[in-house]
């Protein structure tokens, strides 16, 4: 559940970063990329988790699909933060600089 929620953080991060004209400006690529880190992260645990398991990866109790779904949107929300901490050090528009510098 993790996985799959993040490769849909990493998709419409993507999309909007596409289709956005000030992708740079509010660093929409550094997001989009967070995500399709995150998602390769939990690929790699898909991998070797099923490596291990086998079928029985696939039968999981309703608890433990709880868990990763709360896991996925964390990281999400972590994600999301990350960039923000970004955008707000970077101050794109100036904003922290006029008000904090006064001339």
């Amino acid at each position: 559940m993790t996985l799959l929620i993040t490769v849909i953080a990493a998709i419409i991060a993507t999309v909007v970063w596409y289709i956005n004209e000030k992708r740079d400006t509010y660093k929409l690529g550094t997001l989009s990329l967070i995500y399709w880190g995150a998602s390769l992260m939990w690929f790699m645990d898909f991998v070797f988790e099923y490596a291990e398991l086998k079928a029985d990866y696939f039968v999981q109790e309703f608890a433990d699909i709880l868990n990763d779904s709360l896991l996925g949107l964390a990281v999400v929300a972590l994600g999301m933060l990350a960039w923000l901490v970004i955008i707000l050090i970077k101050d794109p528009k100036g904003v922290f600089k006029k008000k904090f510098i006064k001339k």
